[in-house]
């Protein structure tokens, strides 16, 4: 069984325990497990018959057995039985982004609402807006994520993040193997797009079967399967497919681009290609007939860079290969030289043991240094951030005191005392001026509070964006992808603002936020906002994540001057708004 129906098990469980009123912490716990079952790399069916199943965080001896039990039987016996309380349908619509079992058991129980249909046609006709707590807006809402499912249900999605792990681990065992030349990513993972379906692996080798063996029988795969005499298919535990397919080495470069640009960019790319008498495709270019048929005398190319060439145009970097003109920008030799995470010298978002984070100052700051930065803020959570790792006045002053002492002597490094303040509803801060202004540095953002209409949640925003204190607005749109959706704003409204007053707008690198999105991000750099690429850290582990911030900043068209944070402390200290007053 692989772990994504073990989770999927767990997960239906949890969620039957809540329809049935259970207490929240049990509810949790069974959702914990299944979070981290269903991004566990190896078998987690063979962990549990070894008896090692315990040794995953979050998972105790009562789950190891109901996954033991699951696997032996197919089933749960405990959701088997709470499943005769409700209809079966009942548990299709909590999957709905935003609904929790608590408001599908209001539903059931006031209005006797029972399956996805029913649910559909109370929202049309008004009921659902009738109910206490519930609304117009959110009435709306809930139908558009409705129609959003579709008649197929919901597409099955990863993180990037949660992608690139398993994809590289194969890559690279494959080019460890005698028999490969060159292996590469393909497809959304090497887009660096923010979500994937599968995973597209592209390679060359002397014997392709070899490959193709190699790929079936590697520990992270649970299920394999094959493709012709040059491809093999897979599927890891977590349930994220894996094509490979093996190319001749002088026609590497035609199948390489072929699988990692968009949908939307192959067809342009065709489409210039036949304006100017070609054909182009995964199988080489060549010249149309006078009757417009493919000849063939197919011209193969050994890299990307030479296809590009023989279409008249410049490389097109990965990031860029979404059909947004840079096709375009390609033929025309205008094309941006993107950032890159190596051109970072600082990172401004980070937490520390003060509030949530995991480690402590010096580990954060030794852990800065060794990837090259000259600075990084500490902006531990502020005194309402309402998840009980609030700091409050005095301990932000003896950090600011702590942080004072630190940087003494320190040479080639600063350490900054800052501060992530919660923005709240009426667009104030949660500490007083007078203690925002003794730091080198202040993210705003929300945390609370956020229903409220786009008319007021901009207002809230913008009225931050105002205070001479704040430098920068944290993810701004609050969205947690593939799993809450944004909260309304207008985010127009906002980086005009921002531009006015010389606030920052932050790219989170948390690989579950990435916000502001590639789209605000272009927005936000057309209106002239300046743009800090951070990691959102909590750990020293996690200041990796600024490879997610700079993927979205890259795919956005950002140049090393478009992101503030890539010059050395000097010149970035001056624009701060701080620095201007």
């Amino acid at each position: 069984m692989r772990n994504g129906e073990i989770a999927a098990a767990l997960d239906e469980l949890g969620t039957l325990y809540e329809l049935d009123g259970a207490v929240r912490y049990r509810v949790l716990a069974y959702r914990e497990a299944a979070r981290v079952i269903r991004s566990h790399p190896v078998s987690v069916e063979e962990l549990a018959r070894q008896g090692k199943l315990t040794e995953l965080p979050g998972v105790g001896d009562t789950i190891e057995a109901k996954v033991l039990a699951l696997v032996d039987e197919g089933s749960l016996p405990q959701a088997e039985k709470l499943k005769q309380k409700f209809p079966p349908t009942l548990i299709e619509a909590t999957r709905i982004p935003g609904l929790g079992a608590k408001t599908v058991r209001r539903f059931y129980d006031e209005l006797g609402i029972a399956d996805l249909e029913g649910l559909e046609a109370a929202a049309r006709q008004g009921k659902l807006s009738d109910l206490k707590g519930f609304g117009e807006k959110a009435e709306k809402n809930l139908l558009a994520e409705i129609e959003r499912l579709g008649d197929e249900g919901p597409t099955v999605r990863v993180l990037l993040s949660d992608a690139l792990e398993a994809a590289e681990e194969l890559a690279e065992a494959l080019r460890e193997l005698p028999e490969a030349d060159r292996v590469e990513i393909a497809g959304s993972a090497r887009r660096l797009a923010e979500t994937c379906k599968d995973v597209d692996l592209i390679a060359t080798a002397s014997d392709p079967s070899a490959l193709a063996e190699a790929l079936q029988s590697h520990p992270l795969v649970a299920q394999a399967g094959r493709g012709g005499d040059a491809a093999a298919r897979a599927v890891t535990h977590t349930g994220l497919a894996i094509d490979l397919r093996i190319s001749p080495p002088e026609a590497y470069g035609n199948l390489l681009q072929h699988f990692t640009g968009s949908a939307e960019h192959n067809v342009q790319l065709r489409e210039r290609a036949l304006a100017a008498g070609l054909s182009v495709s995964e199988l080489g270019i060549a010249n149309l007939t006078e009757e417009g048929k493919r000849s063939d005398d197919a011209e193969l190319f050994a890299t990307e860079e030479e296809v590009y060439e023989k279409l008249g145009m410049a490389y097109v970097e990965p990031e860029l290969r979404e059909g947004r003109g840079e096709l375009e920008a390609a033929r025309k030799g205008k094309l941006p030289k993107l950032v890159r995470e190596e051109d970072m010298r600082g990172d401004l978002h980070c937490h520390t043991t003060l509030s949530d984070g995991h480690d402590t100052i010096d580990e954060m700051a030794a852990a800065a240094r060794e990837r090259g930065y000259e600075y990084l803020a500490l902006t531990d959570h502020s005194a309402s951030h309402g998840f009980g790792n609030h700091v409050t006045d005095e301990m932000l002053e003896a950090r600011i005191e702590e942080v004072r002492a630190w940087n003494k002597g320190k040479r080639g490094f600063r350490l900054l005392a800052g501060s992530e303040v919660n923005i709240l509803p009426d667009g104030s801060l949660d500490y007083p001026d007078e203690l925002l202004a003794e730091l080198g540095w202040v993210i705003a953002s929300v945390h609370t509070a956020f229903r409220i209409s786009e008319k007021k949640m901009t207002e809230r925003v913008i009225t931050a964006i105002e205070n001479p204190l704040v430098d920068c607005i944290g993810h701004l749109t609050g969205r947690l992808i593939l799993r809450r959706e944004p909260y309304d704003i207008d985010v127009e409204a906002v980086a005009e603002a921002a531009a006015r007053t010389g606030t920052m707008l932050e790219i989170n690198g948390n690989p579950n936020r990435r916000d502001l999105s590639e789209h605000h991000v272009r927005l936000a750099v057309d209106a002239g906002v300046r743009i800090v690429a951070n990691t959102d850290a909590h750990r020293v582990r996690t200041l990796g994540n600024m490879r997610y911030g700079i993927a979205t900043a890259r795919r956005a068209w950002l140049t090393k001057r478009d992101v503030a944070n890539t010059r050395g402390w000097r010149e970035f200290s001056k624009l701060r708004k701080r620095a201007k007053r």
